[in-house]
């Protein structure tokens, strides 16, 4: 299945039923395969050939998303850009990836601008919703454009690169092929509750897990409804005006969802689904959510080289045969699905038993092609055989799969990952900052919450607040601390290395001395 498939699969279901709505707006199928095929003859017109990189800058847009499909068409590669990213993050992004063409909103018309002159690689630029002095309106590129039915075969299978961090913070580039994404749309729709034909609700970015989610809902022949901005009170008003019965929302936004004064008035019944993911979830608060959303919660866990389905819990799994809700499996991030493999593998590349502790590695048609133009870094992930995650977990002998930690110093955050080491690096251009260490402490509303544990410089001092807005102002709000300490010093080895999970222990013991 090419990214294309899924459209027209959808297509053969209904041509004139709706296919992507935002706000007042519905584009029908007919009309999103008419816009994939223009785009497709734009991209051949302006010198795109079949493997060439086409990136789109936009936060959540209908017409954004169907300019995927007209990539696909053209036998390109979708690059989705995360707006959320620093200018710098996303110019190293486009250069990286091999990027000939952005599609891009006119909100971010600034940053492009910004980025033009230091990305020679791109030929060709064009902005969704307005001309610009370097770029047209989408509109205006397509205006001399037919829609005639177009289809080029992808190159070697590949679909999309996804970008994601490495411990130094820059981003990699995932390589996912059509086999990929169609094992993801597979476990998705054999794993999960679909009855009729589906309604979702995209209010999560749709540069990450709420857009791959879209085509096993296309190859239903499902509405995607689009939301533009992230407001909970549109959302529970958007589940009742659609009868929404599958949706997306990482555990941050589900806490703030139990907290909205119309969550016990919104009509709930059509919910068959209600996905969460992306960063661990408190289980009293999704006890919580069984009973004040229903019975529909559904978790995922994956990663972006793997994307979503590695395990699951489908709604059903969250009770005991009893009825009653299963509290321990709610802290378990599922059972592996029906066509991944996953085991628990020690540091010498043995697998090991049920109850025992490594990392969780994975093998199967889910696991991404590689790492674009990175075959070192590949490699390292992929030792012994196996696609390493970097998260430390067990299996039970239920086969329930429990993640306990991270091999890498990475912060799920909202459900955005947080570098440390790019934190720690933002944190020591401050003049009074000696040392430091960042860790991630459990948070209620965010999953985890950034903590940056400073050593300053003799007879200097610092307020948390200055902290916060030092690195806010270099790296983006989400990577800023939410909690700051300073210490005399920092635990250290013999050789001098600060010990990380000395600091993270020492903090959590004052977590559970606050509770008592």
């Amino acid at each position: 299945m090419r990214l294309v498939d899924y459209l027209d699969k959808g297509a053969q279901l209904g041509t004139a039923r709706p296919c992507l709505s935002m706000g007042d707006a519905d584009l029908s199928y007919a009309q999103v395969q008419g816009i994939s095929h223009r785009v497709g003859r734009a991209l051949q017109r302006a010198g795109i050939v079949p493997g060439d990189k086409v990136a789109v800058l936009s936060s959540n847009d209908a017409t954004a998303f169907a300019c995927v499909f007209g990539i696909s068409r053209a036998g390109g590669v979708w690059c989705p850009i995360n707006p959320r990213n620093e200018l710098a993050e996303n110019r190293h992004v486009l250069d990286a990836f091999d990027c000939a063409c952005l599609i891009f909103h006119s909100a971010y018309a600034p940053m492009v601008e910004h980025m033009r002159a230091e990305l020679p690689k791109v030929r060709q630029w064009v902005c969704l919703d307005r001309t610009q002095s370097f770029a047209p309106s989408l509109h205006d590129w397509l205006a001399e454009v037919d829609d005639a039915p177009l289809q080029v075969d992808p190159v070697d299978d590949l679909a999309m690169i996804a970008g994601t961090g490495g411990t130094t913070g820059l981003p990699k580039g995932v390589m996912l092929g059509g086999a990929n994404l169609e094992s993801m749309s597979a476990l998705t729709l054999m794993s999960y509750p679909f009855e009729g034909r589906p309604s979702y609700l995209a209010l999560a970015p749709l540069t990450h897990a709420a857009g791959v989610l879209c085509f096993p809902i296309m190859a239903l022949g499902g509405r995607i409804v689009v939301m533009p901005r992230p407001d909970l009170g549109e959302f529970l008003e958007c589940i009742e005006r659609y009868a929404i019965t599958h949706t997306f929302l990482p555990p941050t936004l589900i806490y703030m969802l139990l907290a909205h004064e119309r969550l016990a008035s919104t009509r709930l019944g059509s919910l068959q689904c209600f996905w969460y993911g992306a960063a661990p979830i408190s289980v009293t608060r999704l006890e919580e959510a069984l009973t004040r959303i229903g019975p529909v919660m559904a978790q995922l866990f994956g990663q972006t080289e793997a994307p979503m389905m590695i395990s699951m819990l489908a709604p059903k799994d969250h009770f005991l045969a009893s009825g009653e809700v299963a509290r321990q499996r709610l802290a378990s991030a599922g059972r592996p699905g029906a066509l991944v493999q996953v085991a628990i593998m020690d540091a010498d590349g043995a697998l090991l038993p049920a109850g025992r502790i490594g990392e969780v590695v994975v093998r199967g048609s889910l696991v991404m092609m590689g790492y674009y133009k990175d075959p070192e870094a590949t490699a390292e992930a992929w030792r012994h055989g196996w696609h390493h995650t970097g998260d430390i977990g067990r299996l039970d002998d239920d086969g329930y799969l429990y993640i306990v930690d991270r091999a890498k110093d990475m912060v799920i955050t909202g459900g955005f990952n947080v570098y440390s080491v790019e934190v720690e690096q933002a944190l020591m251009q401050h003049p009074d900052v000696r040392d430091c260490a960042v860790i991630g402490l459990p948070d209620d509303k965010w999953g985890e919450r950034v903590v940056a544990v400073l050593q300053l410089h003799a007879g200097r001092s610092i307020e948390s607040q200055v902290v916060q807005d030092f690195v806010k102002a270099r790296i983006g709000s989400v990577k800023a601390p939410k909690q700051v300490e300073v210490w005399p010093d920092l635990p250290r080895s013999r050789l001098g290395k600060v010990l990380k999970k000395d600091i993270r222990q020492e903090l959590l013991s004052r977590m559970e001395e606050g509770k008592r």
